[in-house]
């Protein structure tokens, strides 16, 4: 098996996670991706979504993006984004109730590009969360 990739998720404000990884799947604009290690070179466009990360040490760290860019070369992944959240700094609770107001101005039509934007990023933290719950359970 190659060694384990370098992978680091960074947010505007802060770097996310950092270490080791065998396996990295995340949502481009084209659809998922697996990314394993010496994956070819590669940038990609980032929709918001909750990437999966399998560390070297076989745990599963759960991000949710709210979109951004990947890049792959020299056996490095790179998920850089405006926001990113670890599933655990997610609370479910805020997240709903962010994506039951912004559902609601959407369905009144009245929704502007960053409330639209700010809804799929809610929306990825729920999947984030639920995904790190199944993987608990």
């Amino acid at each position: 098996m190659a060694d384990p990739m370098n992978v680091e998720v960074v947010a505007a404000d802060r770097k996310v996670w950092e270490g080791t990884a065998t396996n990295v799947i995340v949502r481009t604009t084209e659809g998922d991706i697996g990314i394993l290690p010496g994956h070819e070179p590669m940038l990609a466009a980032l929709v918001p979504c909750a990437a999966e990360i399998v560390t070297g040490e076989g745990r599963r760290k759960i991000v949710a993006l709210e979109g951004g860019f990947l890049s792959v070369a020299q056996n490095k992944v790179s998920l850089v984004s405006q926001k990113a959240s670890l599933s655990d700094e997610i609370s479910t609770e805020e997240a709903q109730a962010e994506v039951d107001r912004l559902t609601k101005v959407l369905d009144d039509g009245d929704a502007t590009d960053e409330e639209l934007h700010r809804l799929h990023l809610a929306q990825a933290q729920l999947k984030a969360a639920a995904k790190m719950k199944g993987k608990q359970g």
